[in-house]
């Protein structure tokens, strides 16, 4: 595949305020992208993909007519040969109204004002995601890896599978909530276990629990894979035995460097 370069970059910006709309445009051709439509609504924005699908949309949190994770939902309906990546321009910083959006698969955050190192992170990523490194491992065949991913989002477990098989691992299995995945590892072997943390039946600091305690195992590397920025929550989650935890966005890059951490030098 030839190098994708910033200025190969087709963007749709769906920004609701004329103004912050000139700002961001600014902002991306400063960095180097110059294939930029800026739309106000969600539904504009969704008339231009079904037309002429872009590489990546740039979107508000809160647009006239729906929300960043409702317009994400029907783009990702549309059946074209080219993959959207989507990424969030927002100041808001609450969990509870980051958390869908986040779940939805987006590439990456940026916070609002931003400035050009975190453009410039941003739009690296969605480069990742396009033309993806492979992951190289001294201890282990990638692709051989036997991998469980393990979230109750249909979007979030396709999202992060997506990157895992960019990174060359082919060997995947999925359950949809902790108790699921109790079932499936305590019959199956596997070497590697992705999961998210908020999930009805087991959540994820239960599916730890489960294979640290009641399984007896102490060696699998269990990766939790979370939006949650409850440091008490989080605390209890590294109590229980998890071997790392990540956060959402699930970045490419930020992925290779945790596995090479968790896989050849633990």
């Amino acid at each position: 595949m030839a190098s994708v370069s910033l200025s190969d970059l087709s963007i749709v910006l769906v920004e609701p305020s004329a103004t912050q709309r000139k700002i961001i445009v600014s902002h991306l051709q400063q960095a180097g992208v110059y294939n930029i439509e800026g739309v106000a609504t969600g539904m504009e924005a969704l008339k231009i993909m079904m037309q002429y699908p872009p590489d990546l949309v740039i979107s508000a949190l809160h647009l006239p007519d729906m929300e960043a994770a409702k317009l994400i939902a029907l783009a990702r309906k549309f059946k074209n040969e080219t993959t959207t990546y989507f990424m969030l321009v927002s100041s808001e910083t609450r969990f509870e109204e980051l958390d869908d959006v986040r779940q939805a698969g987006i590439v990456a955050m940026l916070p609002k004002p931003f400035n050009s190192q975190d453009l410039e992170k941003a739009l690296a990523t969605t480069i990742d995601f396009m033309e993806p490194a492979r992951l190289e491992l001294e201890n282990y065949d990638i692709q051989e890896l036997k991998v469980l991913v393990v979230d109750d989002s249909l979007t979030a477990r396709n999202h992060i599978t997506r990157v895992l098989k960019n990174l060359g691992m082919a060997i995947i299995s999925k359950a949809n909530d902790g108790a699921a995945a109790a079932e499936v590892i305590k019959n199956n072997e596997f070497d590697l276990i992705f999961t998210d943390l908020n999930m009805p039946n087991m959540d994820g600091k239960q599916l730890v629990e489960y294979v640290r305690q009641e399984l007896n195992n102490a060696f699998l590397p269990i990766i939790m894979v979370t939006s949650d920025d409850d440091a008490a929550r989080l605390g209890e989650v590294k109590a229980a035995g998890v071997t790392a935890i990540c956060d959402k966005p699930f970045e490419p890059e930020a992925i290779r460097q945790l596995l090479v951490s968790v896989l050849d030098e633990s």
